[in-house]
């Protein structure tokens, strides 16, 4: 299958089952992207999802962009682009028409409030693989527990964040730190 087809189809599939926005396709994107296709590394969606953070736009979209600009340059970004936002076009629109008339019925909430449950669980493992791979020594360990604090106790943008943890990471690396 010609890449820019199976770049298309591989996101539109993830678009189309992805209910929770970008840090819900993360589990999705592991398994599609890392370990069945091979495309990035854990480390490189990790990288995708941080700088995905700090710029406009979703997380999910841009960490499509990044991924079809690695393989098949600009044109290549613009498909795994559409590819993701596509399904989620044609699911909006069609829910936006029907449901105004059904949002206030006890099994639409009691399905909304499942697919809520289930998103979190989904992040939570996401997550909890990331964390294996992202703290790897003693500065990391650091770092990810003042990150927790800071980001719970204070209304600090994620990006702001980010771009600190870049900053120590780089900071660590110069002085002969533990850092990779």
């Amino acid at each position: 299958m010609p890449i820019l087809l199976e770049l298309f189809l591989t996101f539109a599939k993830m678009g189309a089952v992805t209910f929770g926005g970008g840090y819900a396709m993360l589990p999705i994107l592991q398994r599609e992207v890392v370990e069945k296709r091979h495309w990035a590394t854990n480390d490189e969606l990790t990288d995708y999802y941080a700088v995905g953070q700090c710029t406009p736009g979703i997380i999910a979209v841009n960490t499509a962009t990044f991924i079809g600009t690695k393989l098949a340059g600009t044109v290549g970004g613009v498909i795994a682009t559409l590819g993701v936002v596509f399904p989620s076009i044609v699911i909006i629109t069609i829910i936006a028409m029907f449901l105004t008339n059904f949002a206030d019925l006890p099994v639409v909430k009691n399905a909304f409030a499942g697919i809520r449950v289930c998103v979190c669980v989904l992040i939570f493992n996401a997550v909890f693989k990331l964390l294996k791979g992202a703290v790897i020594d003693h500065l990391t360990k650091i770092l990810f527990v003042a990150v927790v604090i800071i980001s719970t106790v204070t209304d600090l943008s994620p990006a702001i964040l980010v771009v600190l943890a870049g900053l120590i990471g780089l900071w660590a690396k110069k002085k002969g730190g533990e850092l990779q």
